[in-house]
This record gives structure tokens, sequence and C-alpha cells, in this order.
């Protein structure tokens, strides 16, 4: 249990430990999960940091409070996508109680997520870029998949620079999409925020895969 590959499956089930509302010594906790004292610690410290209804503290032992507890779900990567989209719209458009609850649940997710989700050592990461990011990328995401779909080569354009690319894949590291492109300015493969995309133009004629400029010449660079 004491893995970063379990770290969800854990906090899960400290969750589960204290939801009977009885007062748990974290010596008591660190015997029932096989880890040690100081990974209890850190662990309550991240679902109380994250939002979970938990009081208590070192010494003293530690209770969740009265709180609405789901079970636990297994979410696809589209899905999650989804969920972000949700949250991101919430966080931008709504004031208050609402935009609180979002930054909440957002938390919430990321302390129960594996820190190692594809391939990302630090975590999928929601808690690192405000809400605006997902924002600012969300109306840039159906052009960009129907040019991956049609194979159609684009010129984007940032705040720095314009590359004309062929759109390869889009992936989704927890409130950041990015883009993986063959670059044909730079002649090498790239990958590019889509937050900070500032205009897609279609430009004329699609591609073929070649050699050496495909995605599965990108995946097979690890």
């Amino acid at each position: 249990m004491g893995t970063s590959e379990n770290r969800a499956d854990r906090l899960m089930s400290l969750m589960e430990m204290l939801r009977d509302g009885q007062l748990h010594r974290a010596e008591d906790l660190a015997a029932a999960l096989g880890v040690s004292l100081r990974t209890v610690y850190r662990d309550m410290k991240t679902l109380m940091g994250s939002g979970v209804a938990i009081e208590g503290a070192r010494g003293t032992g530690y209770r969740a409070q009265a709180a609405l507890t789901l079970p636990p779900l297994n979410l696809t990567e589209a899905e999650l996508e989804a969920l972000h989209i949700g949250l991101a719209v919430v966080g931008t458009g709504m004031e208050g109680e609402l935009r609180e609850a979002a930054e909440s649940l957002s938390a919430k997710i990321d302390a129960m997520l594996p820190e190692e989700v594809g391939g990302v050592t630090q975590g999928f990461g929601f808690a690192s870029y405000p809400f605006d990011v997902s924002a600012r990328a969300l109306r840039h995401l159906e052009p960009l998949r129907t040019a991956i779909r049609g194979k159609q080569k684009l010129c984007v354009r940032t705040s720095e620079s314009a590359q004309d690319v062929r759109p390869l894949k889009l992936s989704y590291w927890g409130r950041v999409w990015v883009l993986a492109v063959w670059d044909e300015t730079g002649n090498g493969f790239a990958e590019l925020r889509v937050d900070q995309i500032t205009e897609i133009t279609p430009l004329p004629g699609l591609f073929v895969e070649e050699p050496g400029k495909s995605l599965r010449d990108f995946e097979a660079q690890g």
C-alpha cells in the first residue's frame, strides 16, 4: 500500500475508515494500512487540504465530519476530461459558492488520483493550473479534433509564433490539453499547449502518413 501506484486506494481506504465518525489514532491507521506514521500524516494533510471534511491533528487522532460520500468510481480518460470541462465552465462562469465548490471538487479529485497517470510522474496536476486555462482551450478542441480526423494541415498561431503543422493527437493532462504535431516549419515533432493557441487556420490540402512523421513515430520516441 505504500507505493505511489496505490496512493489513490490508500486515500480511499482512509476515508472509508474515518467515515464512521469515531476518533482514529494515526498509529492505528498506519497499522491497518501497513504504512509508516509519516505516510498517514502526509495523507491526512492531503485529504484535509483538498477539502475533505476531516477534523483532528497529530497526537489526538482524526475523524470525518458529516459529509456526503460517493462510492468509488472508475473513470475513463474521456469521462475525466468531460468532468473537468464541466468544472472549467463552472469555475469561469460562476461566482461565490458554486465557484468555490468547483475548486474544492477539483482538489478532491486530484487528491484521489494516482501519482502516476499517463506517464506523468508528478500526478495528473488538477490543482496546478487555474480554471481559465481550461476555458481558453475549449474553443479549439473541436476544430482540432476535426483536423486530426480529416488529416488537415493547419497554421497554428500563438502570441509568439506561427507554425504550419500536421495535427496528430490531442492529450489531456489535468486541465491542460496538449496537441502533438509534426511541425513542418521546424521539421520535427512538437507538443503545443492548446490554451496558448490564439488562432487556427486550415491550410490547402491534406496530409498522408509518411515514415518518420506519423503518430506512431511520435509515440515511439518514448
